[in-house]
């Protein structure tokens, strides 16, 4: 095997006996070394092949500033994931997800926190992804001595659920679109408000609506029902709950799909929170 390219001292690009290229991790291994030179395959640790083109041009330009460790680090969470989720990845997850790695333990180096608003959605509706990611949080630690709050579990969380690699289809991408789309326009008219599509409120509501029409076409809606909840916050947010009321029977006429109370707690907060500082139209 020979280089290709180098990355840093520690990771190379070569190919492997049927030309396809790969990228190859080792400590020093490409220490002295230049492109043509043979490799010393005692000193590889790791190797992982990246088919698009798209994707390894930006991982290139990644691992040029990125240690080695975060890199090693970012591969065997990616690894855990895969055994413990058992569903594949999309490959987008090793620029993803070793960038906010080492964005992550820069910032916490930094004195940075920054919270994660999905933290109890994350929580609530992922919670295989989740569990994964507090594994991922542990394993950081254990290796770098730094403690990542819990709002980077629900981030790397987040970032597993979006590498999914049986993600929609395109038509299921166009109906996930609609029901978004559908759903903001019934709040917009019973509330006659023009929304700050740039504001954190929006853009927290929008969310939540892309995973929860993602759930709902995979028939993964919660099924608990939590009254004494329900009942609080309905009673607390009376105009979202009859905007929550009319988005249900869009969903029922619709789609043949009823919310539970649980849903709907969620609908009604994220409702009450978009609405209450937009002005009125």
């Amino acid at each position: 095997m020979r280089i290709k390219k180098v990355f840093n001292n520690n990771v190379i690009l070569t190919e492997d006996g049927n030309l396809e290229e790969m990228v190859v991790m080792g400590r020093g291994l490409a220490f002295q070394k230049k492109v043509g030179d043979e490799i010393d395959e005692t000193k590889i640790e790791k190797t992982f092949v990246i088919h698009s083109k798209n994707v390894f041009d930006k991982l290139s330009e990644l691992l040029k500033e990125i240690p080695f460790d975060h890199l090693e680090l970012s591969n065997d969470i990616i690894e855990l994931a895969k055994r413990e989720l058992g569903y594949q990845l999309n490959e987008t997850v090793y620029l993803s997800l070793t960038d906010h790695i080492h964005f992550a333990l820069t910032r916490i180096q930094e004195g940075l926190i920054v919270k994660n608003a999905l933290l109890w959605e994350v929580k609530k509706f992922y919670k295989d992804e989740y569990r994964v990611a507090k594994q991922a949080v542990q394993m950081i630690e254990d290796r770098t001595g730094i403690q990542l709050p819990d709002d980077e579990s629900a981030s790397i969380a987040l970032h597993l659920f979006n590498a999914r690699h049986d993600s929609a289809g395109m038509e299921q991408t166009m109906e996930m679109t609609k029901i978004v789309n559908d759903i903001i326009t019934i709040v917009k008219y019973h509330f006659g408000i023009t929304f700050d599509e740039d504001s954190m409120n929006y853009s927290r509501f929008i969310t939540h609506l892309r995973y929860f029409a993602y759930r709902m076409q995979r028939g993964e809606l919660s099924r608990e029902d939590e009254d004494s909840l329900f009942d609080q916050v309905s009673k607390q947010y009376s105009e979202a709950y009859q905007c929550t009321i009319k988005v249900q029977t869009y969903l029922q006429l619709s789609y043949n799909v009823q919310m539970t109370k649980d849903e709907m707690v969620y609908f009604m907060i994220h409702i009450h929170r978009v609405s209450s500082r937009e002005k009125k139209a």
